[in-house]
């Protein structure tokens, strides 16, 4: 009976099912055989006749006996190699497993089980196994992509792979599930230990060399404080401490120069100086013999490029960068990645200006071999970088040269200083002009001088810095990772109070013929006394040069004062900001300046910043203003926190004590970061309690 019915619902097919019936397909050769034999003699071809038949019959019946039987041992097969394949998926050396779509395990193999210490039945969520296998870390796509991650389980790490795997296909033809769904389908995973390799990877990374640059920042000033017999045991004291530093960390030190060292060490020698934050930093300063001025080390660090020279080349951008932002500082380049550590103290004011001589004469070469020169400052034009800007343009008057100076929407606080300007005919009417102008006049005989700024998206016209190959960039602001790459000119000086200040050094050297106009002088004046917020801050020996230059050419602090005076609106917005100011952690002033009815609320966000300094116990002070849908943090500090480091965090820059940076999310969520930002600073003890 069961080979009747067995036999009645399974039929062979293909290679099987020829060979079943090969008997039946050699009969055919049989008879025609026997046609041949019937010509040659009928006797012989009757008898051979009788013996096909009986060779038909017998094949015949032959085949219909052992069909069900071959079924059944078929049958067999496939049982026992069902069981087979689940037995070597079960036994597997990988660890295996199944889940559903949403997670929750359904079987195991032995290794995945013995692994985990689950059962191979385990009903719970992968979750509860591997934390990192989150739902938003499941496969949702096609049946050939692969989902990877990498997690940790106990001390070993596994590479985990998953993959979606479709079951209506495959449980269509059982006829157990009715109306399976196309979409119905489950997870595999697996389990790749990687613990070695990761380890013989971080062992690599640990051993690679690291190049680094190391420069004392005032070693000149410093030996000039100290007698001069003293000298060489100064000298012989800081070699001696950057040596052993860096021996007890497994580095070589050589010394390039008198005050310039070459540094090679383990990437993981790196790390351990990154953990105690370059404490040599702070050593080198308490080398004192009566030298009056401490000596402070500048490091730039390059790492991970392709070869060792591009890894010096990477050192020395650091370096530059480290001095560019004042000093005192360490600055790793990885890639593409700058990381900064230190710069908490002030750089001290150079007292020689052969550097401003030697810029003064390089910029008036740039000027004189060009048509025209193009003249702008940072977006949101401030009366410093109007002031600087004025000053470029009398020295580019003076070589004859037509200057323009880009103001795309003047502030409130720039008006009164444009105003002088306008409508008067000592000065063109294209004396400023807007960034569509700006691009229809630049080309390669232009000069085109930034001030104020060195980051190419904050200027009035970023397409201006592509459209000429002669850049010139005057800044008193730290470098950060954005700066003007192709400028022909750099002249950053961060010790500087204002970029006018610099400007108004620069215009001593510039010609024997300049001669600056009361009007100008007054703008140049009015940038200082901003920035500085009247002398109180950042003003050096320098800026009170700058200002009495600039009074001699007929500045006059009345007409100053008179031009920098506030409408009531923007009076009542400052106090408000101060009113409703929190003081977070007890030393930090946040507020919130209203902007509404006001034309330049970031103007009085700074202001207000200002003001909350003078508020006892207040070490720095943030004011928070919407403006243009984006939020302008001003940040100021006196003397004990850095805020430019803060303000970076934020994606903008500036001073140790003067800071700020514009944030394109709700008012709210920006005061949040700021708040986290100086949580992160007290666990990092930065901050004196």
């Amino acid at each position: 009976m069961v080979k009747n019915v067995m036999s009645g619902k399974l039929k062979l097919k293909g290679h099987l099912k020829h060979l079943a019936r090969w008997p039946l397909y050699l009969s055919v050769l049989l008879i025609a055989l026997n046609f041949l034999v019937y010509v040659i003699n009928i006797k012989a071809g009757v008898v051979v006749t009788m013996g096909i038949v009986l060779y038909l019959g017998t094949a015949i019946g032959l085949l219909f006996y052992h069909r069900p039987l071959m079924f059944n041992d078929l049958i067999a097969f496939a049982s026992q190699y069902e069981f087979l394949e689940k037995r070597v998926l079960e036994e597997l050396a990988l660890p295996y497993a199944v889940m559903d779509m949403q997670g929750r395990m359904i079987w195991s193999n032995k290794v995945f089980a013995e692994i985990t210490g689950r059962d191979q039945f385990y009903r719970k969520n992968v979750s509860t196994i591997f934390p990192d296998i989150t739902a938003d870390k499941l496969p949702v796509g096609s049946e050939k992509e692969i989902t990877e991650i990498s997690t940790q389980f106990g001390e070993r790490i596994y590479r985990v792979s998953m993959q979606k795997v479709f079951l209506g296909e495959s449980v269509a033809p059982s006829k157990l599930l009715m109306e399976i769904s196309d979409d119905s389908s489950l997870i595999a995973m697996y389990l790749y230990d990687e613990t070695e390799l990761r380890n013989y990877i971080q062992a690599n990374e640990d051993n690679k060399l690291v190049v680094a640059l190391a420069y004392l920042d005032n070693y000149e000033e410093a030996l000039e404080s100290v007698e001069d017999v003293r000298r060489s045991l100064l000298i012989a004291l800081i070699d001696r401490k950057i040596t052993k530093y860096f021996s007890n960390y497994d580095g070589l030190v050589r010394k390039l120069e008198k005050d310039k060292y070459f540094l090679i060490m383990r990437q993981s020698s790196l790390e351990a100086l990154k953990e105690q934050k370059f404490h040599i930093l702070e050593e080198v300063k308490t080398v004192n013999i009566g030298n009056e001025m401490n000596v402070t080390l500048s490091i730039g660090v390059g790492l991970n490029a392709a070869t060792y020279l591009q890894d010096y080349e990477y050192s020395r951008i650091a370096i530059e960068m480290a001095l560019g932002r004042g000093g005192d500082q360490v600055v790793i380049k990885n890639g593409d990645n700058i990381t900064y550590y230190g710069g908490k103290a002030q750089q001290m004011e150079k007292t020689t200006r052969v550097k401003a001589r030697v810029k003064a004469q390089a910029l008036k070469e740039f000027m004189s071999t060009k048509e025209r020169v193009v003249v702008m400052g940072h977006k949101i034009t401030d009366v410093d970088a109007l002031g600087a800007a004025i000053g470029i343009y009398r020295a580019g008057k003076t070589l004859g040269k037509p200057v323009h100076i880009v103001v795309n929407d003047p502030s409130t606080s720039i008006r009164p200083l444009m105003a002088g300007y306008m409508n008067n005919p000592d000065y063109e009417p294209s004396m400023f002009i807007d960034r569509n102008q700006a691009m229809d006049l630049v080309d390669d005989n232009t000069v085109v001088v930034v001030v104020d700024t060195n980051k190419p998206s904050y200027t009035e016209c970023e397409e201006l810095l592509y459209m000429t190959k002669t850049i010139v960039v005057l800044d008193h602001h730290r470098r950060g990772n954005e700066v003007i790459q192709n400028a022909v000119l750099s002249y950053v000086e961060p010790y500087a109070s204002s970029t006018c200040e610099m400007v108004a050094e620069i215009l001593q050297y510039f010609s024997d013929d300049l001669r600056l106009r009361n009007i100008e002088a007054d703008c140049i004046y009015a940038g200082i006394m901003i920035d500085t917020n009247n002398f109180i801050t950042r003003a050096g020996v320098r800026t009170f040069e700058a200002a009495a230059f600039l009074r001699r050419s007929g500045a006059d602090m009345t007409r100053v004062r008179k031009m920098l005076r506030d409408n009531i609106d923007s009076y009542k917005a400052r106090a408000e900001a101060v009113r409703t100011a929190e003081i977070y952690r007890g030393c930090f002033a946040i507020a919130k300046c209203p902007s509404k009815g006001l034309e330049s609320p970031t103007v009085v966000g700074a202001q207000a910043a200002n003001e909350l300094l003078n508020i006892a116990g207040v070490k720095a002070s943030f004011v928070l203003t919407t403006y243009n849908k984006e939020v302008y943090v001003s940040a100021r500090a006196i003397d004990e926190v850095n805020v430019q480091v803060m303000m970076e965090k934020l994606g903008g820059g500036g001073h140790i004590n003067i800071a700020g940076a514009q944030v394109k999310r709700p008012i709210d969520e920006v005061e949040d970061m700021l708040k986290e930002i100086i949580d992160e600073l007290y666990q990092e003890e930065e901050v004196k309690q």
